[in-house]
């Protein structure tokens, strides 16, 4: 599917990557004004490629405001599917003749292949929290729009907004195994998946928890990473003491069906 015009186009663009966003915030990312960005908005909520909430379709609930609540702007699955690369098309086509001609074995090789290569010079960082971020930032850079949650108790939930390749991940989930097992191997630790853009949830999440130990919580697509002892020189625990309240707190949400 097009976009409705050019303005549409740069507005859904910056919504994949940085995620929902209320038109303010979509007007300081444009450099423009809030009235000049309501028209692509409705243009784009037309077409069905933005839906619009009082808040954002996961995190934690801001609680009452005071005056008319800010409506917060996301990108429908229609709209991810139109800010998505060409190559995704391309990626699902060699996966498919891949998996043909040699079978799922060798699908799942080139994952592992491609997601140790998409990490390949990350974990410089003393720490495991700013190895996090580190690995936010190299996805960032390869188009996944990657963020860091903090958790309480529970470490730190990477997120992903977008996804080059959500048609080839939704077909072929070794894919998202194969990058969720180079997490855990890069962090010395069980990492969790708990929802994935590939299966129709509004944001791929992985929950890395404060300590090496093994994973205490169940998952939604996939549970993968690695045994619970640290491998040596691997970065030093998230601290267990980040506050509960950090703003934009990811939580796994359930698919509504159209």
């Amino acid at each position: 599917m097009k976009f409705p015009t050019e303005a549409a186009e740069r507005v859904a663009r910056i919504l994949a990557e940085n995620g929902p966003s209320t038109a303010s915030a979509l007007a300081d990312e444009l450099g423009t004004s809030t009235t000049a960005v309501r028209r692509p908005l409705a243009a784009l909520h037309e077409a069905g490629l933005v839906e619009a909430s009082e808040r954002a379709p996961y995190g934690p609930d801001p609680g009452p405001r005071r005056g008319r609540p800010s409506r917060v702007f996301s990108l429908t699955g229609a709209g991810r599917a139109a800010c998505e690369q060409a190559y995704d098309a391309l990626a699902l086509e060699a996966l498919r003749f891949l998996a043909e001609r040699d079978g799922r074995a060798a699908v799942a090789e080139f994952a592992a292949d491609r997601a140790d290569r998409l990490l390949a010079g990350v974990g410089s960082s003393t720490t495991a929290v700013a190895t996090v971020h580190e690995v936010a930032e190299r996805l960032t850079e390869q188009g996944f729009a990657a963020s860091v949650e903090p958790l309480a108790r529970d470490g730190a939930q990477l997120c992903q907004h977008h996804c080059p390749v959500v048609d080839a991940a939704g077909e072929f989930p070794e894919l998202c195994d194969a990058e969720t097992h180079a997490l855990g191997r890069l962090l010395g630790r069980h990492v969790t998946r708990l929802a994935t853009l590939a299966q129709g949830d509004g944001v791929c999440t992985t929950l890395i928890p404060a300590q090496s130990a093994a994973p205490q919580f169940g998952n939604s697509h996939a549970d993968n990473g690695t045994p619970s002892t640290p491998q040596t020189g691997t970065p030093a625990d998230i601290p267990a003491d980040t506050p509960a309240d950090a703003p934009g707190k990811h939580q796994h949400r359930e698919r509504v069906a159209p």
